[in-house]
């Protein structure tokens, strides 16, 4: 190999990480970016003095950036200071309480037995048993192309397999811990975002329990984008070239290799393409009769949810909230049936709320507050500013009648974001926000392939292939496709 160029369509955070290891391997990488900004889902605005992050707010695994950031002989701290929230974040629950749950371990065992008589020592046994999930997940499973079954021949991964209890229901496994309906709320709100009802997630997924309670959770001062800007500045050091405003729109090729990527630009020649946009969007109207899997196979699979979000510029400091409030003061089990069983506009739906200028300063004017609301929503509904405006009122009626205060008429900035905007701004097949659902049929060898089956140098990453949805396993999942290209066109 000789600096073969590579073309990575998307500059997500999965394109940024597989550009970097592929640029640091000696190929020439460029990357299309359709949007102005980079990011993807990261993507950061600002206005009127407030800078909102318009996707990912909650930073978990903080292991998975740093040994990213040491792969290219740097540390966390050479990009931003990393904050441990404590408390971890608020819950809001039916009986009209609060929990502020605790970033200390001891204080959390502390809470679990006011709620259930000997919970303490059960928690310890189910995250000793999530720990190991965890190690053998993270370290294991996820940098596994999932491209044969070998790949799990391993007797480490065997011997996990059987630990791993990927046939057990979710629901059921954390049942057999505790009975207290606060305690499982609080260990089930990670799967609200997985894509499947807790019965229908295999409990291999404690090992997000794990990553929430032991590892922590955690804010870049200054943004989540901080770790977008730490992404770029490692890929351009690499010599990564970044090209935005370029909407790909096709490919050319010589019998089964990609030659050319068109572009509303015009063409670029590659030797390798590899996709960090939306993966169906990339079957169905860049590679067409090329595509990896027809709309058919798409139209069967379990998506994760989409989200209402609402941007919000506040002229007044708010109190009763922390940087970081789930409001379960509604029905679980209705909302999530609305999401993945009836798929509907949720009639009393939970909803997130993120304060980071409780945290963070630099991202509201003096004096103001920062605060971004979120809805987890069924994709593929129908999305128009009337409903946008009714959950809107109801959002705000509930938030000011939880924390004792008025809110919206302290509004200075809003901004909506939904299904509409997801399908604009990313191609989001049904206007998905976190990719596939994270069902038995759809975990490793059962999601979509990161390898093209028709075309010899065509590669996909990101949350629609493994290891799978969120920024850690984005971030892995460029990596094993950077991994993968190397094994098959080699290292300079």
């Amino acid at each position: 190999m000789s600096g073969k160029k590579v073309t990575i369509i998307g500059a997500g955070i999965s394109s940024l990480s597989a550009a970097s290891f592929l640029g640091k391997a000696g190929y020439e990488v460029t990357i299309l970016e359709k949007n102005e900004t980079i990011g993807g889902r990261g993507r950061q605005f600002s206005a009127e003095g407030f800078v909102f992050d318009m996707g990912p707010s909650w930073y978990w695994m903080p292991e998975v950036f740093e040994n990213f950031y040491q792969k290219f002989g740097y540390t966390t701290s050479d990009f931003y200071e990393l904050k441990r929230l404590d408390p971890s974040y608020n819950v809001f629950w039916k009986d009209g309480t609060k929990t502020g749950i605790p970033a200390s371990i001891d204080q959390l065992y502390d809470w679990f037995e006011t709620q259930e008589k000997g919970s303490a020592p059960k928690l310890k046994k189910f995250l000793a048993d999530a720990e190991y999930k965890y190690e053998v997940g993270m370290n294991d499973l996820v940098f596994q192309p999932s491209l044969k079954y070998t790949e799990f021949a391993d007797m480490r991964i065997l011997k996990g397999l059987f630990k791993l209890q990927l046939l057990s229901s979710f629901s059921k496994y954390i049942r057999k811990y505790f009975k207290n309906e606060k305690i499982l709320s609080l260990l089930e709100f990670p799967i609200l975002f997985l894509g499947a009802m807790p019965k229908d997630t295999p409990a291999l997924y404690s090992l997000m329990n794990y990553a929430d309670i032991s590892l922590g959770t955690w804010y870049p001062m200054g943004g989540m984008y901080h770790f977008i800007a730490a992404f770029e500045k490692i890929a351009k050091e690499n010599g990564v070239k970044i090209l935005t405003n370029h909407e790909v729109t096709g490919i050319k090729k010589e019998g089964k290799n990609v030659t050319h990527v068109s572009t509303i630009h015009g063409d670029i020649e590659t030797d390798i393409l590899i996709s960090g946009a939306d993966y169906q969007h990339t079957d169905d109207k860049i590679l067409e009769k090329d595509a990896n899997y027809s709309n058919e196979y798409w139209d069967k699979r379990t998506m994760a949810p989409s989200s209402l979000l609402f941007y919000l510029g506040i002229n007044k400091k708010l109190e009763g909230l922390e940087h970081h409030n789930l409001f379960f003061d509604e029905d679980f089990e209705q909302h999530a049936s609305e999401i993945y069983q009836n798929p509907t506009w949720p009639s009393a739906p939970l909803f997130y709320a993120s304060v980071p200028s409780i945290t963070d300063k630099s991202v509201a004017p003096e004096g103001c507050e920062n605060l971004f609301l979120l809805v987890p929503i069924a994709p593929d509904l129908k999305d128009d500013e009337a409903t946008r405006e009714r959950y809107f009122d109801l959002l705000m009626s509930r938030l000011e009648a939880k924390t004792g205060q008025k809110i919206k008429e302290h509004i200075i900035y809003k901004r909506s974001f939904c299904l509409d905007d997801f399908k604009k701004d990313y191609h989001a097949f049904k206007g998905n926000a976190y990719g596939l659902a994270n069902t038995l049929k759809q975990t490793a060898i059962f999601k979509p392939s990161l390898k093209s089956k028709k075309l010899k140098n065509m590669f996909y990453t990101g949350q629609l292939t493994v290891p799978g949805p969120g920024v850690p396993p984005s971030i892995i999942s460029g990596e094993v496709v950077a991994k993968q290209v190397m094994k098959e066109f080699g290292i300079k």
